[in-house]
C-alpha cells in the first residue's frame, strides 16, 4: 500500500501507546517519526536539572522562558530508531523516568514551552510524510493534517502498561502511584489554558484497550483504504 505525501497526527491520552503506534506507522510506510512528547520531556528534564522546579513543584517560569531560545533539544537516528538529544547528550533514558513524568504536564502547559515545541515540530514537518504523536498535534500544531487519529484506552489498562514498561527498565514503581500519575496528567492536560487535550472534529477514534499492536495496524490500513481510496496494489 503506497501512502500519499501526508502528515499523520496521533493524539490522545497518556500511555495509550501513541509513540509506539506512530513508530510502527513510520516503519511500515517509510515516514519520518517526530516524538513531540520527547521534546516536552526534554524541556522538563532541563528545568529539573537546572533547579527551575522547586520541591513543591513550582516552576521558575521567567528563568525557563529565558533559557528556551538557546535550548537545543533535537532528534538523532540510531539502529534502534529515533533518539532524543540535549546538545550532544543523549537523554532518551533520562526523560522516561517517573520523576520527569510527574513534572511534564505542568511544564507542557506553559504557553512559552508549547510555542518552543510547536516551532520545532512545524520546521521538521514541513517536508510532509511525517507522523507525530502528542496531545494537540491535530488541533494546534498541524490542524491541516490529512489524517488525524485520537487514541484512548481504559485508565486502568494504561496504568498497567506504563508500570510494566517502567519495571522492564529497572524502575521500582507501584501500580497505585502510576495510576495516580496518569489520572493527574489526564486532568492537567484536559484543563490547561494553552492547547488543552481535545479531539479534533475530523479525527478518527482508536480505543486500543483490548487491541494488540498488530490489531491497530490492521485498523489503520482499513482507515487509510477508506479515507484515501487506496488498494493493496497502490
Amino acid at each position: 500500500m503506497h501512502i500519499p505525501d501526508i502528515i499523520i497526527a496521533v493524539d490522545g491520552y497518556s500511555s495509550t501507546g501513541k509513540s509506539s503506534f506512530a513508530k510502527m506507522i513510520a516503519r511500515e510506510f517509510g515516514f519520518l517519526y517526530l516524538d513531540s512528547g520527547a521534546l516536552y520531556r526534554g524541556v522538563t528534564l532541563f528545568a529539573i536539572e537546572k533547579g527551575m522546579i522547586s520541591a513543591d513543584g513550582k516552576i521558575d517560569v521567567p528563568a525557563l522562558e529565558a533559557a528556551l531560545p538557546s535550548l537545543d533539544i533535537h532528534f538523532g537516528e540510531s539502529e534502534t530508531g529515533s533518539l532524543t538529544y540535549m546538545g550532544d547528550r543523549c537523554i532518551e533514558k533520562d526523560i522516561r523516568t517517573l520523576a520527569v513524568s510527574g513534572k511534564v504536564s505542568p511544564v507542557a502547559a506553559l504557553p512559552q514551552v508549547r510555542e518552543y515545541v510547536d516551532r520545532r515540530l512545524r520546521f521538521l514537518g514541513r517536508r510532509k510524510r511525517v507522523v507525530l504523536d502528542g496531545r494537540d498535534i491535530g488541533t494546534t500544531v498541524f490542524p491541516d493534517a490529512e489524517l488525524k487519529i485520537f487514541m484512548t484506552a481504559d485508565v486502568g489498562v494504561r496504568a498497567m502498561r506504563r508500570m510494566t514498561e517502567m519495571r522492564s527498565k529497572g524502575e521500582d514503581v507501584r501500580y497505585e502511584d502510576v495510576l495516580h500519575n496518569l489520572q493527574e496528567r489526564d486532568y492537567i492536560d484536559s484543563h490547561r489554558k494553552a492547547s488543552p487535550l481535545a479531539m479534533a472534529e475530523d479525527a478518527v477514534v482508536l480505543d486500543n484497550s483490548r487491541m494488540t499492536p498488530e490489531d491497530q495496524m490492521v485498523w489503520l490500513r482499513d482507515i487509510m483504504r477508506k479515507k484515501f481510496n487506496l488498494t493493496d496494489e497502490d
